[in-house]
């Protein structure tokens, strides 16, 4: 392991490598966003430059992952190009016991959101700062339509009031003076809560607010969280009851089946 990295890159390199023992020849893989991703998406390109037969078609979740993948030499494709995944890696801001997840520092959530749900499994990447007993301390992501995009906030507020939740700030996220915006053209409102005791009950009543698009909110869709540490070594962390796109989806694989 490179010491002249800084503690947390090395942890990050760390759980990007131990990840790299599930994908395989063949697959069909989601490429998440954010800085541990990124050592997923470089270290695959190494090891597809060494292996001329290992062939992979990978879906990245933004255009910075995909711009990435692409200098890397990696075959890049649409989520429509593959029709079915079989692996989604991506990094993670927190994570639960439970492996539920907040996602979305990066701006990528939407279309993370949809790429794990549309993949046989998850394998979440993060280093040991990101494990937490309850989430909430960091901001939670909400990608909201720009039209009538204060109201939506007000909304939002109002549903958080109703909840056991112990702050209910809610900021727009901005990039230098101006709103940040994200690949399919939304806003973000970030919602600094402290401690969330009911993700799933918040993440339904977040997306059934008209102008929310989705939350950064992902409830029983990793199946396992790779934790890298400093030392180069990396633990696999998996949830109660082996959670994964079954439970994601209401236990109806059959809803999909005619995609896989």
């Amino acid at each position: 392991m490179n010491q002249s990295l800084p503690a947390a890159d090395r942890a990050k390199k760390a759980a990007a490598a131990r990840a790299l023992d599930f994908v395989e020849s063949g697959m069909r893989l989601g490429l998440g966003t954010g800085s541990t991703a990124a050592w997923l998406v470089k270290m695959l390109g190494q090891k597809v430059r060494g292996h001329k037969a290992f062939d992979i078609l990978c879906v990245p979740t933004s255009t910075r992952t995909r711009d990435l993948a692409l200098e890397c030499g990696l075959k890049v494709g649409t989520l429509d190009d593959a029709g079915w995944l079989d692996l989604t890696i991506d990094g993670a801001d927190e994570f639960d016991p439970a492996l539920n997840l907040i996602k979305g520092g990066g701006g990528a959530l939407l279309q993370e959101k949809i790429v794990a749900a549309a993949s046989d499994r998850m394998i979440v990447i993060a280093d040991p700062q990101k494990q937490v007993a309850t989430l909430g301390a960091f901001p939670l992501p909400v990608e909201v339509v720009r039209f009538g995009w204060q109201v939506t906030r007000t909304l939002v507020e109002r549903t958080l009031a109703k909840m056991d939740i112990s702050d209910t700030t809610c900021t727009l996220r901005t990039a230098r003076d101006d709103p940040f915006v994200t690949d399919e053209g939304h806003y973000i409102i970030d919602l600094h809560l402290k401690r969330i005791s009911d993700p799933a009950t918040l993440a339904a009543r977040l997306t059934m607010i008209p102008g929310v698009v989705e939350s950064g909110l992902f409830i029983g869709l990793a199946e396992a969280v790779v934790v890298g540490r400093e030392d180069g070594t990396a633990a696999l962390v998996t949830g109660p009851g082996g959670r994964g796109r079954k439970q994601a989806t209401g236990g109806d694989d059959d809803l999909f089946s005619d995609l896989v």
